[in-house]
């Protein structure tokens, strides 16, 4: 997605253009196939679902055609991570391929001893207090999150932008988009973001699965791998894409 002379522009496909994903089944596939894929146009040519797709579906709001309500659903299915995994961008990696990633993002830590070597914020903390492994409340409201975690007018600041951070070091990610429920337990709104940790969907064991591993060697793995399957794609724009 581009903005050209402040018009938003959508790149893609046509129908029967044979790269064309058609369905939600079909880009849950074709990550898989590929193992991590960002949502939007960016620096690699071709590396995105937005290239990948019809322009003019985009916010149709029909789930059998529209890419932006595939993402829901691929997040709220859990064999396929969603959240702003690349350059603090939006996008998707599997389950195969989400340790290594992991590993490369967090170098080897724990989020508690990352805080307690002093390589994490306040702030951050206090987001992730509430994912403690044995809190029930493992998956919640965007809305939610905020309050609980003291940001607001009177307190922390820059929630979105710690959230952010905390996707791209793969502590948090998209578990669901889900409507906030009120008191006569009814649903109501717009359907809101779901935060939760990688390990309460997967497990602590298998997030951590290439912990044994030097850091550095995951990102060889991640850069290796995408010289193979995307060689158009530079060091320089590999390094930004997914460092």
């Amino acid at each position: 997605m581009g903005n050209e002379s402040g018009e938003w522009i959508m790149y893609g496909v046509d129908w029967n253009d044979p790269e064309c994903i058609h369905t939600v089944e079909e880009a849950i596939e074709y990550i898989n196939e590929i193992g991590f894929l960002p949502l939007f146009k960016n620096v690699i040519p071709g590396f995105s679902l937005e290239e990948r797709t019809v322009p003019d579906y985009w916010w149709c709001d029909d789930p059998e055609k529209d890419p932006w309500l595939w993402r829901a659903i691929i997040a709220g299915r859990h064999d396929i991570v969603y959240d702003k995994f690349f350059d603090k961008k939006a996008g998707f990696i599997s389950k195969k391929w989400f340790p290594v990633f992991a590993n490369y993002r967090r170098d080897g830590y724990d989020f508690d001893a990352l805080y307690e070597d002093g390589k994490a914020p306040v702030r951050h903390k206090k987001i992730m207090d509430n994912f403690i492994e044995d809190n029930i409340n493992n998956e919640i409201y965007s809305c939610d999150l905020k309050k609980m975690a003291g940001f607001g007018k009177d307190g922390e600041k820059g929630f979105d932008g710690a959230i952010t951070n905390l996707m791209m070091q793969m502590y948090l990610c998209n578990c669901d988009f889900r409507k906030r429920i009120n008191k006569k337990g009814l649903e109501y709104g717009w359907d809101v973001a779901v935060y939760s940790s990688p390990e309460h969907i997967y497990g602590y064991d298998y997030v951590t699965s290439c912990y044994s591993e030097n850091p550095q060697d995951s990102w060889k793995r991640i850069a290796d791998y995408m010289h193979d399957v995307y060689p158009v794609a530079n060091e320089k724009q590999i390094k930004k894409v997914l460092g």
